[in-house]
């Protein structure tokens, strides 16, 4: 199975997160958990999407909205076979 036909699959299942780029509306995996930095004495939040990547072309400084709250794209990375891409993300 394609990445995009998996992504639309949990889509129509209601598992993905709506994601606003220039007023076109997408859907991706949004995430955003915990890490331990310091030595585990503090805890520093991850922020990623992951997403087909027919259905967004996102590069390093664009910004976008999930959730009512804005994030900036820090980097861009292909998954697999390359029809899959992360982005690390920074609340803007």
């Amino acid at each position: 199975m394609d990445a995009a036909r998996f992504y639309e699959a949990a889509r129509n299942a209601g598992l993905l997160t709506e994601v606003t780029l220039a007023g076109a509306t997408v859907h991706g995996a949004f995430r955003a958990a915990d890490d331990t930095v310091l030595d585990g004495l503090a805890l520093a939040r991850e922020h990623q999407l992951e997403y087909p990547a027919a259905w967004l072309q996102l590069a390093a400084g664009d910004t976008l909205q999930i959730g009512g709250q804005s994030y900036r794209v820090r980097t861009v990375r292909l998954v697999g076979d390359g029809s899959e891409c992360r982005a690390s993300l920074s609340p803007d």
